[in-house]
């Protein structure tokens, strides 16, 4: 499990960016690939999986 902070979520498009807290990569994140709710500046933790256009972040919990 990677941990993280969410930089960015949209409630009404259904996607946003995780900080990762180790590498400071930005990760997408899908709705979909939400266990809890998320907003801004939430700490979580979260796993990767390959997408369409790089790592998304997937299986999204509040940390």
């Amino acid at each position: 499990m990677k941990e993280g902070t969410v930089k960015f979520f949209n409630d009404s498009k259904g996607f946003g960016f995780i900080k990762d807290s180790e590498s400071d990569e930005e990760y997408f994140v899908h709705v979909s690939g939400l266990i809890d709710e998320v907003r801004q500046d939430d700490r979580v933790t979260f796993e990767l999986k390959e997408g369409k256009k790089g790592m998304n972040a997937v299986n999204v919990r509040q940390a």
